[in-house]
């Protein structure tokens, strides 16, 4: 699905790695190791060298737009433009099963984006994320402002997506969390990046 080959930028020495169709994979490292830059160049956000492409068809040929709705990303501070939440989203009321299996109240919609806890309007950037339908999706430690139970609720509808043939590269620095998500993990450091091997991941 996702094919990646000699990416880089600045910070971020050449990767080269695929991600399957419903394959999730963990990418783990210390801080300001380059995990969201490469999030962020996958994403077509940042200037970058080198070849990526999705089902064949490569970034270059496509639209921006067109991509990052493909190629969705989740940031750990996600942005919001309008203090209204409900103009970041097309169909809230389609999302309201989603809004619940995560914990969220349907009203949610109705409070100000400044008066969302962090956990919240992190959950509500993933459920804007999921509505655009993308094919992948880069996570920024998606669970790191919530608590246990918040946390299996989004690892329960991210599996449940992923079950559905959405593909997942997600960054977390919970090792326990990445034996949960993924069928890989990914380390980088100092912009390197290595697939982890069983052993380093125990």
């Amino acid at each position: 699905m996702l094919s990646v080959h000699q990416l880089s930028r600045p910070g971020l020495e050449p990767v080269s790695f695929d991600l399957a169709a419903a394959e999730s994979i963990a990418l783990s490292g210390p801080s300001g190791a380059g995990k969201t830059l490469l999030l962020r160049a996958l994403a077509d956000l940042d200037p970058c060298q080198g070849d990526v492409s999705l089902d064949g068809r490569e970034r270059r040929n496509m639209p921006a737009p067109d991509w990052r709705q493909r190629v969705g990303y989740v940031p750990a501070e996600p942005g919001w433009w309008s203090d209204r939440l409900a103009d970041h989203f097309q169909d809230w009321d389609s999302l309201a099963p989603l809004a619940e299996s995560l914990q969220l109240k349907t009203a949610v919609n109705d409070r100000p984006v400044p008066q969302l806890s962090t956990g919240e309007r992190q959950r509500l950037a993933l459920l804007r994320a999921l509505e655009r339908q993308p094919k992948v999706l880069l996570l920024d430690e998606p669970t790191g402002p919530l608590d246990e139970d918040a946390t299996a609720a989004v690892e329960a509808l991210l599996k449940e997506k992923q079950n559905h043939g959405l593909a997942l590269l997600w960054v977390t620095h919970d090792r326990r969390q990445a034996e949960r998500i993924a069928s890989r993990q990914f380390w980088i450091d100092r912009g390197r990046l290595r697939e982890a091997l069983q052993e380093d991941a125990q």
